[in-house]
């Protein structure tokens, strides 16, 4: 019993200090995995690298204390934070305060709606989310997410447009103009040990080995270079007008966003005041004009910005010693030139025209703030909660898919249980007890579990041991991952991503049905070009989904079946066979519902119509695995309808449940229990005789088999 609700009790079971050596060492393994793509994903989603480190500190030891599987790696992982970021970025700048706190109460949000879906054993829910919808969005958003990437390889910097192609758009043209070198080479040189490692020893950690690599070169070589200087130190009046004409645009936004709040909150307080309907219009009409001087000025601000990114500058050292910047398209004599381009640092602040940043080298991570994130519980906006719910119950079943497949991946390998509703109520833990320690929504993590299993971790111990090693690190460790250059996590993210390339699932999808694998093409255009609202893409494929289901279900398959050359009874259209003239073999393949029951109705006119030699039908009622009333009632009518025409009926295979329906509301008596066979064998054998009697049919398909072809 009380494993039932501390589940990591069973771990100690025969317990042994060889079983702890095993998982110390895969705890480990993991962790140097873990640790730079904790970093990595973290700036997918929008946040500091170092709120890596936070959803790394903390869920991976939940989960697994209190999960099913014992090899799951929990953690950040590409797809829930990509999701996370497409949430969060309608309601506030990426990496602002607000930004911050709305990604942790997302964490809490998600880990509440997983606890309770666990606890009330709901797990199967997630059936919402059907394969083929589940690859189409996995495909798109990994192209999305390695597309992401591409201005940290390049070195440029953009704005975000309304459309993530539109976005890489621009990150095409302003690479065209001007590519940082030395920050491509470092990306590619990661890319290229991670690749070469793997191949030569894929239990080597590759992504250490790569990060400590190039972490050392950036190091060394002084990769990131970045001057403070006064705007009195740029050499062009022009930009130095742009700049201050930026700062002035941002402080007019900032302070109509205030009045704009002050009014705001006005309004709510004159909705309950009913007798002045004038005064609350006027108040509105404010409102919205705000809102459009808002919109204007951020338009405004936005190519200001633009356009300052474009500029680059040449240092020229004085004859004093002073360094001035000259815009690199004009000509000048230098006295000395370091050689390097510089760009203004820009983003949505102010510039500090005291301390103009000027970037003359490649990104990094930079400082990390040093030890253990303060813990507390998140406060709950109940606005904000609401706007955040429909997303979160989007990153909870993708999040749960991905860690329940892989759990059950593993558990096939190593013959271990595994409980979907008690890794329902780990990762839900995960993510509630996460979000106390700063953590944004977190899951299953397909190659660090592969990572844990190959090292041969026996008890979620293992991932315990890697949240001490994510601990001891943010604790002594963090100033060495100050010149980690950006770039390099964007090519970890982007090895991350490749395996979430499936072709093949799509192949699949359309051999099994062919509107299938249309669902999952739509769902997969649908998402790329909707990014960065990529919960429409999921949307589109639920709904489409959902209509083929309820279609399907509205029109169920009807067969009609003859004799095949196997002696068994087939569908005649599949298999080209004759049908007989005089008796027709009905199966109805579904549940027989207020839906689809005027279906059976059409169906059997149909033939009638069709056939004036028809003399009775045999309904084949072992696809029927359910009926409700209004099933009922049209078997009830179709029954009386053929008699009074003089048309015999039977049923054969009925079901029990089924017969209990047609029992209780006393359709058996209508019916007549000696027309209900257990076989659709037993039925042509009673029927068939007195059937055919006068008939002029010499050979019966229901008897012989009669290719249409061969008559």
């Amino acid at each position: 019993m009380l494993t039932k609700f501390f589940p990591f009790l069973e771990w100690f079971k025969d317990y042994t200090i060889g079983k702890f050596r095993i998982d110390f060492l895969a705890g480990l393994t993991v962790a140097l995995v873990l640790i730079p793509q904790s970093m990595a994903y973290a700036q997918l989603a929008g946040l500091p690298a170092y709120y890596g480190l936070y959803a790394a500190f903390l869920p991976p030891m939940m989960a697994s204390l209190f999960g099913s599987s014992r090899q799951l790696a929990t953690g950040p992982v590409a797809v829930v934070s990509l999701m996370t970021a497409a949430s969060l970025e309608p309601l506030a700048t990426a990496g602002s305060e607000a930004f911050i706190a709305y990604a942790i109460m997302l964490a809490l949000t998600v880990g509440i709606f997983q606890f309770l879906l666990g606890v009330l054993r709901l797990g199967l829910i997630v059936n919402f989310l059907s394969h083929p919808v589940v690859n189409g969005f996995t495909n798109a958003a990994a192209i999305i997410i390695a597309s992401s990437q591409l201005s940290k390889m390049f070195g440029v910097y953009v704005d975000k447009a309304n459309h993530h192609y539109e976005t890489i758009y621009r990150v095409i043209v302003a690479a065209m103009d001007f590519t940082h070198l030395p920050t491509l080479f470092i990306g590619l040189l990661s890319i290229g040990i991670m690749i070469g490692l793997k191949r030569l020893n894929p239990k080597i950690p590759y992504v250490l080995a790569a990060v400590v690599t190039t972490t050392l070169i950036s190091w060394s070589t002084g990769f990131e270079h970045n001057v403070k200087v006064p705007i009195e130190q740029i050499e062009a009046t022009d930009i130095r007008h742009q700049i201050k004409n930026f700062n002035a645009t941002l402080m007019s936004i900032e302070e109509l966003s205030k009045n704009r709040a002050i009014a705001t909150s006005k309004l709510d307080s004159m909705h309950s005041d009913k007798g002045k309907s004038l005064n609350l219009l006027e108040e509105n009409f404010e409102i919205n004009l705000m809102t459009s001087k808002i919109n204007q000025f951020k338009e405004q601000a936005g190519q200001l910005r633009s356009n300052l990114r474009k500029v680059k500058f040449t240092a020229v050292k004085t004859p004093s010693g002073q360094d001035l910047f000259y815009p690199a398209s004009k000509s000048f004599n230098p006295v000395e030139s370091d050689g390097r381009v510089y760009h203004i640092k820009i983003g949505n602040k102010p510039i500090d025209t005291e301390k103009l940043s000027l970037m003359g080298g490649g990104a990094v991570v930079g400082n990390i703030p040093k030890g253990l994130p303060s813990l507390s519980i998140p406060q709950l906006n109940f606005s904000v909660f609401i706007q955040l719910f429909p997303f979160a119950v989007i990153i909870s079943l993708l999040g749960f898919m991905e860690a329940i497949a892989i759990a059950k991946a593993m558990a096939a390998k190593t013959g271990q249980r595994l409980d979907p509703n008690q890794e329902l109520i780990g990762q839900g833990i995960s993510n509630m007890i996460g979000a106390i320690g700063k953590s944004y929504p977190v899951s299953g993590s397909f190659s660090r579990s592969a990572v844990n299993l190959q090292a041969g971790a026996l008890t979620g111990l293992s991932s315990v041991i890697t949240s001490l090693i994510v601990i001891i690190t943010l604790l002594f460790f963090t100033p060495l991952l100050y010149h980690l250059p950006q770039a390099v996590l964007a090519s970890v993210i982007m090895m991350a991503v490749i395996g979430l390339v499936n072709i093949s699932g799509f192949v699949h999808a359309w051999r099994a049905q062919w509107y299938d694998g249309l669902i999952s093409v739509i769902t997969f255009i649908a998402t790329l070009l909707l990014a960065p609202h990529l919960e429409k893409g999921i949307y589109i494929g639920v709904a489409l989904s959902l209509g083929v289901f309820l279609y399907k279900s509205m029109r169920p398959k009807v067969s009609y079946l003859s004799r095949a050359e196997d002696k068994a009874l087939r569908c005649s259209e599949t298999n080209q066979l004759m049908t007989c003239k005089h008796i027709d073999l009905i199966r109805f393949e579904g549940p027989l519902f207020f839906a689809n029951a005027s279906y059976l109705e059409d169906e059997i006119n149909d033939r009638i119509n069709k056939n004036p030699e028809l003399r009775h039908i045999i309904i084949a009622a072992n696809g029927i695995n359910d009926m409700d009333a209004s099933g009922e009632e049209m078997l009830a009518v179709i029954v009386q309808w053929l008699r009074s025409a003089g048309y015999g009926i039977s049923l054969s295979g009925v079901n029990e449940s089924v017969y209990k329906v047609m029992k209780r509301t006393h359709l058996l008596e209508e019916i007549g229990e000696h027309n209900i066979y257990p076989t659709m064998e037993k039925a042509i054998a009673k029927v068939h005789q007195h059937t055919h009697e006068g008939a002029s049919e010499k050979k019966c398909p229901l008897l012989t088999t009669c290719l249409r072809q061969g008559l």
